[in-house]
């Protein structure tokens, strides 16, 4: 689960919307960390209290719709929820979960999944690595494996399945770099691993293409420097110049950029040895980078509702502290997530993850928009 899920072991807002289908999917299939993540790093962690999933699988996470913990990384929904709504499909299973049809799609993402594979991280001695093997590449292969439950065992069958599905590669690039800023790197040392990761993220898209996949959306990252953990623990070791307009760690935010413009240059070259196949890529930058910039045109609170984290108790600018962060004993949520957009530090509220997804469906934050029918 991104960095936070490292830090606690280690690291809007409209009202309810009602979307019209553009598209008839048939189920959805997805892969990333914990943006997206449904609940397999809760049902990797089991009981145990000293994983990255513990925190997470407790008060008062999903607190807003659900009631109660649920595996995700927010008050409530996440956007993909938002999405499988928007398509009139079920919420996604987890795909470590038992007892679960996947027919209309299942999610591979894992809190703390990085796109490069954990190999690397350990071989360089970065202690901040998930203790579990979640990769990209390892999701992919989790998704090889359950192609006959999916699919059956014609390679024809399974072509004609994923054609009418819609395929999410989710965030992925978040924690790679986290993991090498705890470890004291330089934002430029971290930043030198971006063509590799982006390679990484395209090629598991072009591996789905081939499976058949017709519709592919690929995620960008937030801005590394406007999160609440970010803000308090790598001030220093950035220079701690913030953004005028934003408030956010400006080198942190040039990392996240340099990322999406790789990010976005790789899909389009991508798309032209897939003419095809249809390639959304989701901009996870600006919609934040809105919110912080202009509180108030999102209903949002101005005085600290888009860097303040709304659950914590560090108390401080930006409510963060690693001795008292969302899931600690003690630890409470602001009365109204609605009006804040990070929910935990580093994650999002239900409320923000809504108008996120509300533009990558319909604009003006994806390109093209999901629901749009023109490329």
């Amino acid at each position: 689960m991104k960095l936070i899920l490292f830090f606690l072991q280690i690291f809007l807002l409209l009202p309810s919307f009602s979307f019209s289908i553009l598209a008839n999917y048939t189920s959805i299939f997805s892969f990333g960390d914990s943006y997206i993540d449904t609940g397999n790093l809760v049902i990797l962690n089991g009981g145990l209290t000293a994983t990255p999933g513990a925190l997470i699988a407790k008060p008062p996470y999903g607190m807003t719709f659900f009631g109660r913990p649920n595996g995700r990384a927010s008050d409530g929904r996440l956007a993909i929820d938002f999405i499988a709504e928007a398509l009139g499909l079920p919420f996604l299973p987890p795909s470590l979960a038992s007892n679960q049809s996947f027919r209309q799609g299942v999610n591979f993402a894992v809190a703390g999944a990085t796109a490069l594979d954990r190999a690397f991280f350990v071989d360089k001695g970065f202690t901040a690595v998930s203790p579990f093997n979640i990769s990209l590449s390892v999701q992919l292969g989790w998704f090889d494996a359950l192609k006959p439950s999916l699919c059956g065992s014609s390679p024809q069958e399974c072509k004609e399945h994923f054609a009418e599905a819609l395929f999410i590669v989710g965030e992925l690039g978040w924690n790679d770099y986290g993991i090498m800023l705890l470890a004291g790197k330089s934002v430029d040392e971290v930043g030198s691993h971006v063509p590799e990761i982006i390679g990484n993220i395209c090629a598991a898209t072009e591996k789905l293409i081939e499976e058949g996949a017709n519709t592919v959306v690929v995620f960008g990252i937030p801005p590394f420097g406007c999160a609440a953990a970010s803000l308090v623990l790598f001030a220093n070791q950035t220079g701690g110049e913030h953004e005028p307009d934003t408030g956010c760690l400006k080198d942190l935010n040039l990392l996240s950029k340099q990322h999406n413009l790789q990010l976005r240059r790789a899909l389009a070259r991508l798309k032209r040895r897939h003419t095809c196949a249809r390639l959304v890529y989701a901009d996870f930058y600006s919609p934040i980078i809105d919110f912080a910039a202009a509180p108030d045109r999102h209903g949002l609170d101005a005085t600290g509702g888009t860097l303040r984290a709304c659950c914590g108790s560090g108390g401080g600018r930006y409510n963060f502290d690693l001795a008292a962060q969302c899931g600690m004993p003690g630890v409470s949520a602001c009365a109204d997530p609605s009006k804040y957009v990070d929910w935990d530090g580093v994650h999002f509220t239900e409320a923000a993850n809504r108008r996120i997804a509300d533009g990558w469906l319909r604009g003006p934050y994806a390109h093209p928009p999901i629901l749009s029918t023109k490329d």
